[in-house]
């Protein structure tokens, strides 16, 4: 067949119909991964660690609901000081959802660690001995993991003194603890890199989390300084899941928090923290630009007593099955 000029336009249409079809689903890739991943999950724990691991949903990031365990709590604690504190729960790209916690107080150092397909079936709990290479490490405290896509590995990070090691903050903590933050990488949670030291802001610092966004990996850590209290949330950023992170910069939240854990809903960021001094509750701060932020604890409700975890989305069918397993009981 001949071209016409009436062929090319017919042509140029079609041409500009796929492009804007392909346009609008690049667009809908957010919404779609987000609809698959709709339902926001918090871990956390409660009085001193002692039962183990709880859960609450939310569709808002405000309202949190607690699902019921069929027994005491999730899991049970059966490793290290036989205590489950500060459960940091992340979902690996496998669909597997690992977990770390602290284990105890004080020595021996250890990470605990389990993992899942649906949150109702663990393997078995290890003890990983994250400071193994410092005997004078005095402990292992809230220990979080992030997956780190640009090398397909998982960042495994805490808190730890180490008695003599930072003489210039040594006096600031409480009774003689100085931390600093430190990591190792894995792919597996079977063998383990190195342990480096992670961020060393010149202050006492605990609880670090990190959250991916805008381009940058912003490292948010408590300020654990007593002597003057301080006691509050800092961020430092890095174009680098492993940093080097910056300095801190100013606290963005009152004194006497912990337990940071971030996330972002829409166009805004959320950081949920422990306000663990009287009167003790669940708050949170938000954000667009990740440089003010407004305190909107009097919105947020949590379940009584809840203590130090972390939140991520997982897919409807993951609450179901937990909600399900509930109703059973």
């Amino acid at each position: 067949m001949k071209p016409t000029a009436s062929n090319h336009r017919i042509s140029r249409l079609c041409s500009a119909a796929v492009l804007s079809l392909g346009v609008w689903l690049s667009s809908l890739a957010p919404v779609l991964a987000e609809s698959t991943n709709s339902v926001l999950l918090f871990s956390f724990f409660r009085n001193n660690g002692e039962d183990g691991l709880y859960l609450a949903t939310s569709r808002d990031g405000l309202k949190w609901t607690e699902i019921k365990p069929r027994g005491k709590s999730f899991l049970r604690p059966e490793v290290g000081g036989k205590l489950m504190r500060d459960p940091c729960l992340a979902q690996g790209p496998d669909g597997t959802f690992h977990m770390v916690w602290t284990t105890g107080w004080n020595k021996p150092p250890l990470a605990g660690h389990a993992q899942s397909r649906d949150l109702l079936t663990w393997s078995e709990q290890k003890a990983i001995p994250v400071m193994s290479h410092e005997p004078e490490a005095r402990n292992v405290w809230a220990p979080e993991i992030f997956f780190d896509e640009a090398k397909q590995q998982w960042l495994l990070f805490w808190s730890t003194t180490i008695p003599g090691r930072f003489p210039a903050t040594e006096k600031t903590g409480d009774d003689g603890w100085n931390h600093r933050i430190y990591f190792t990488t894995t792919k597996d949670f079977q063998t383990f890199a190195p342990t480096k030291l992670f961020f060393d802001g010149g202050f006492n610092v605990i609880d670090a989390t990190l959250l991916q966004a805008r381009g940058q990996y912003h490292l948010i850590v408590k300020d654990e300084t007593k002597t003057p209290v301080k006691k509050h949330l800092r961020i430092a950023t890095s174009d680098r899941a492993e940093g080097p992170f910056s300095a801190a910069g100013s606290p963005f939240t009152g004194d006497w928090v912990e337990g940071p854990s971030a996330i972002q809903i829409g166009g805004e960021f959320l950081v949920y923290f422990d306000h663990y001094a009287r009167p003790q509750y669940y708050g949170a701060v938000k954000s667009r630009d990740l440089r003010q932020w407004e305190d909107i604890s009097k919105q947020i409700s949590f379940p009584p007593g809840a203590r130090h975890g972390t939140v991520l989305r997982v897919g409807e069918s993951v609450v179901m099955k937990l909600e399900a397993a509930s109703a059973e009981k």
